[in-house]
């Protein structure tokens, strides 16, 4: 098995996880690659020096957003991702420190299901595209006031919003933005998207759920400054009064692994906060 290991060595703690990794690995004869820098940093292979289609996983250790920078860089490779969680909120990166060595162990033992989870993509009228795991917003960026937006689905007329901006997102990305602006958590494996407006400007725009196999057109229509589009808070284009942006789903996903002794139910108790008696 080859592993390529993806830490953050300025952080002692990362660097610390790290070592740990690569001596359990190479103990049980596996081999653990990195980044040219890391790499050197922790004696291992060089990413650079091998096929990258030999690599089995790969390995994130730091939250959410670790893993969705990973997506973005490594999404021609196609490898699954394991996260180790060094941060804070992590639903993606769900396995905490204390339990990295019988996790590990769960992969090394094929104890682990691979998730393929949808990822969604935006293109401009000037051809201008991004790609997203977790979701795309339209943001009102320097305009001090509330912005128009006219929604279509697959041609047909949803709404105008009035709003900060709008959120598509997908079930990945159901817990990260769009949660926060008061839109519904979708199950990772649900087939859909979710549109969710930020701050509408009349309390009954809510948040609407429709199959992913729909197209989004999103048309910015207020009297302003250009408005920002961004795929995962990173890739980002301008859209300017007048102009359509179209979401859809992105023929790729994104392979997310999970081990088998974890649920994602459990996971969301835990990440927010949940309290109560379980009864069953």
């Amino acid at each position: 098995m080859i592993i390529a290991l993806v830490p953050n060595l300025i952080q002692q703690q990362s660097r610390d996880v790290a070592v740990a990794i690569c001596e359990f690995f190479h103990s049980r004869g596996h081999r653990v690659v990195a980044e040219e820098a890391d790499a050197r940093a922790l004696s291992l292979t060089s990413m650079s020096e091998i096929d990258p289609k030999t690599i089995d996983f790969i390995i994130s250790l730091g939250g959410d957003g670790t893993i969705l920078r990973l997506c973005h860089k490594y999404q021609e490779l196609d490898l699954p991702i394991l996260g180790i969680n060094l941060g804070h909120l992590g639903f993606m990166a769900d396995i905490p420190i204390s339990d990295i060595y019988p996790s590990l162990q769960d992969l090394i033992d094929g104890a682990y299901r691979i998730e393929e989870r949808i990822k969604i993509q935006v293109e401009s009228v000037h051809g201008e595209k991004c790609t997203a795991v977790n979701d795309i917003v339209i943001h009102r960026a320097i305009n001090p006031s509330l912005i128009e937006l006219a929604i279509h689905v697959d041609g047909e007329y949803l709404n105008t919003f009035e709003a900060d901006g709008m959120i598509i997102a997908t079930p990945n990305g159901s817990t990260a933005y769009s949660l926060a602006a008061g839109g519904p958590i979708l199950v990772p494996s649900l087939d859909a998207l979710v549109i969710t407006p930020i701050s509408p400007h009349t309390i009954s725009n809510r948040p609407i759920v429709v199959t992913s196999d729909k197209e989004i057109q999103i048309q910015y229509l207020s009297d302003y400054d250009p408005v920002e589009v961004r795929a995962d808070g990173m890739n980002r284009f301008a859209l300017k009064k007048g102009e359509i942006c179209r979401i859809k789903r992105n023929s790729k996903k994104f392979k997310l692994v999970t081990l088998l002794r974890r649920d994602y139910f459990s996971t969301l108790r835990s990440k927010l906060g949940w309290s109560g008696k379980l009864r069953y």
